[in-house]
């Protein structure tokens, strides 16, 4: 295989290699955007310490790819332009979107980037639930060397909606669900990070991207979280979608959402980690997305606000959310509504409707290591791998761009 430029050949060297490590097993990372990105970096630490394998990083075009560059330079990563990836050799090849991977010539690895095959992709020539047409699977017709699904009810879906990939289907779990469980007992420690003080609540909105997600509607929502919370008791964190932020551009979204954050409402930025903020909520404001769905592994109260029949997918477990959640109402008073859900918690609902993210629950480290070590043809190490916690989130003051307008 051919030395790597970024990491092994100066540019007009010749073949000559400049790397210290050398023979390893070579994993290519390909990241389309920050949201795939976040998927695989849940997964390449089960490789860490392992001085057998160097993993690099490339990036095919993608429409909402633009802040991937960046991402991965704050990372520190080795990353190999698209065109010359796609003329070499890899021994494994990670992937948590489908454009241009049929490029690629290496064992492939496919993953979802997000919770259990919630939306429905319409108007277009390939209509279907995304993450399950034979176009998203079988990329120009190519099988992967393994297609990576949360839970066996997804290959039961997997074997209707195109049965020539079930030979490659693989049921690992849901790394998301398994460090949110995880990280469940750090809730206290995340909540005096964010600066949520005794007393005070936390209420979290939370948006998909596109035309049906609650973003696109925020423009009704905002103006009662900024005057209907009380202040003095209630604090609002905003989690939007990277894609919204990568369609917009993050100069406008803070153009949009000044007034919100200069009044002390956060804005959790596209690459931090939410899923801290998630577990320190006492009330979700969600719509059909991953992080709505997520939400149900915390002890948060949830309101939804409306998802769209056009792109729920009916069989998902945010369908089955929707019916189990009350709505945001337009009419009545937020607070009152907010205390309607903390009464009316439909726990037993919820537990069940979590329970269709994975299959496998906490064994997703375990499974997925065992399965990438068995394509890279090497013997996994000898200890067991770990599901990490999740780190601390950022303080009120930078979530906010700065000092906060009220007092603490």
């Amino acid at each position: 295989m051919s030395a790597l430029r970024p990491i092994g050949r100066i540019p007009g060297a010749g073949t000559r290699s400049y790397l210290t490590v050398v023979g390893c097993k070579k994993i290519l990372a390909v990241v389309h955007t920050v949201t795939y990105a976040k998927r695989l970096l849940d997964v390449l630490p089960l490789l860490e310490g392992d001085f057998r394998v160097q993993v690099v990083f490339t990036m095919p075009p993608h429409v909402f790819g633009d802040e991937v560059p960046a991402f991965l330079a704050r990372l520190g990563c080795a990353v190999v332009p698209w065109e010359e990836a796609v003329t070499m050799e890899f021994d494994l090849a990670l992937a948590a979107g489908r454009g241009g991977v049929e490029r690629l010539r290496a064992p492939l690895v496919t993953m979802p980037h997000g919770a259990a095959y919630l939306k429905r992709i319409v108007g277009t020539k390939d209509p279907g639930v995304a993450g399950m047409r034979r176009i998203d699977l079988l990329p120009d017709g190519k099988p992967p060397a393994a297609i990576v699904l949360p839970h066996k009810a997804e290959l039961r879906q997997l074997r209707r909606h195109c049965p020539e990939a079930a030979p490659y289907a693989v049921v690992v779990g849901d790394p998301v669900h398994d460090r949110i469980t995880a990280s469940l007992p750090l809730r206290a420690r995340f909540r005096r990070a964010l600066g949520v003080a005794e007393g005070r609540a936390l209420v979290v909105a939370a948006s998909t991207w596109g035309p049906w997600s609650s973003f696109s509607r925020f423009d009704a929502l905002l103006p009662r979280l900024l005057n209907e919370l009380p202040r003095e008791s209630h604090r609002v964190a905003m989690l939007m979608h990277p894609n919204a932020w990568a369609a917009h551009g993050a100069w406008q979204i803070r153009s949009w959402l000044a007034r919100c954050r200069q009044a002390g409402i956060a804005v959790v930025p596209p690459e931090a980690d939410w899923r801290n903020v998630l577990i320190a909520a006492d009330w979700i404001i969600g719509d059909h997305g991953s992080v709505t769905l997520y939400g149900t592994l915390t002890q948060a109260a949830m309101l939804l606000a409306g998802p769209p029949t056009q792109e729920l997918n009916p069989d998902s477990p945010a369908a089955a959310l929707a019916l189990t959640v009350p709505a945001l109402s337009p009419t009545h008073p937020l607070v009152e509504q907010l205390e309607y859900a903390a009464a009316e918690r439909w726990d037993a609902e919820r537990k069940a409707i979590a329970g269709r993210i994975t299959s496998e629950p906490g064994r997703f480290a375990r499974n997925m290591r065992s399965l990438l070590y068995r394509l890279l043809n090497l013997g996994e190490p000898a200890h067991p791998p770990v599901t990490r916690e999740l780190p601390d989130p950022p303080g009120w003051a930078a979530l906010v761009g700065g000092a906060e307008r009220e007092s603490a």
